[in-house]
């Protein structure tokens, strides 16, 4: 169309507003400020700073550990092994306080070790097995969480627990380690881990690269990206920030409860596809992610201070996601 001819911008001035485009785009940041405001008018107290501070305190976990599940999705997999991952990280980083004296370096940097074998063992089995990462990663699941479980004996692993001879735990969770998990640290690290990961994906050729994996694999190869490598490096990437979130997660509890990572799972698929449409991304992307976790931070603290039933709140948030989805793959067949 020439823009130079009047007539041509007259009829350009004449397009139909798209309701759907503007709702795709901004519809999750709208839905969160009505949330807001009708919270607000139902209970004043929702909109005050301390509560502001604990739904940011609430979403963190679940942001950390849903940048993993944005990151794999980028290069078109999908990790369902995160919250297993977090449940044995979160047990590995106490019993290292608990049962071996060690301190926080040993047990953080053993948890991530950890975490770091079951993404390489992930990376082996999807790439060079060539197995569907959806399936592969349910299996790993299982098999994470059971050796979690073992590695604990099925017990909540806390200072001064009983040990299997009679005798009480010595070890002492670091003082240092305790504060992780506190405000405002543990908003902080979701706040840096978020801006890394998304000047990764959108700033530097690696993360371009992943997008292009994730869009059109085969046109990748032919363009001489090395996808194999990328697709290592995401679930990887997936393995690490799944630790990361079940570390804080023991930092803020201060015990390795059983499966402690399970119930992020859900929640954390739902921001990392929520994310997709913020802002007409239409695809994974780290700010969008943390605007999904926000999302739904901000139901469950509303729903909660309405007095909902803590059993209708995965309606809901199953609700959204399918919402979310429906709008998501609707837009790209369009």
């Amino acid at each position: 169309m020439d823009l130079s001819n009047p007539i041509s911008t007259k009829k350009l001035n004449k397009l139909p507003f798209n309701w759907f485009d503007f709702l795709y785009k901004y519809g999750t940041i709208i839905t969160i400020f009505v949330l807001i405001l009708v919270f607000s008018m139902s209970n004043p107290s929702f909109i005050q700073g301390n509560n502001l501070i604990n739904i940011l305190r609430s979403i963190s976990i679940v942001t950390i550990i849903a940048i993993g599940i944005t990151i794999s999705l980028s290069v078109n997999g999908f990790d369902l092994s995160v919250g297993s991952v977090a449940s044995l990280s979160n047990a590995i980083v106490i019993s290292m306080f608990v049962w071996f004296s060690q301190n926080t370096v040993v047990a953080v940097l053993s948890a991530i070790a950890a975490s770091l074998l079951v993404g390489a063992f992930n990376s082996f089995m999807i790439v060079k097995g060539k197995i569907p990462d959806m399936l592969m990663t349910l299996a790993t699941m299982f098999i994470i969480q059971g050796i979690a479980l073992t590695y604990t004996k099925g017990a909540t692993v806390s200072q001064n627990m009983v040990m299997p001879d009679g005798t009480f735990s010595k070890g002492v969770i670091s003082p240092l380690f305790a504060k992780i998990g506190a405000v405002p640290w543990i908003i902080f690290i979701m706040i840096v881990v978020v801006v890394i990961v998304h000047v990764f994906l959108t700033y530097t050729k690696y993360g371009r690269y992943m997008y292009i994996i994730g869009g059109n694999a085969e046109a990748a190869r032919l363009s001489g990206i090395p996808i194999n490598k990328y697709k290592i490096a995401a679930y990887l990437l997936s393995a690490l920030f799944a630790s990361i979130g079940g570390i804080v997660h023991a930092s803020r509890v201060l015990t390795a409860e059983i499966n402690a990572g399970a119930p992020y799972l859900m929640d954390s698929v739902a921001a990392a596809f929520i994310g997709f449409s913020v802002l007409g991304a239409g695809k994974p992307n780290a700010f969008g992610t943390f605007i999904g976790a926000a999302l739904i931070g901000i139901l469950q603290n509303g729903l909660v201070m309405l007095s909902v039933p803590y059993y209708s709140m995965d309606i809901v948030k199953g609700a959204v996601l399918s919402f979310a989805l429906a709008i998501t793959y609707y837009k790209q067949k369009h």
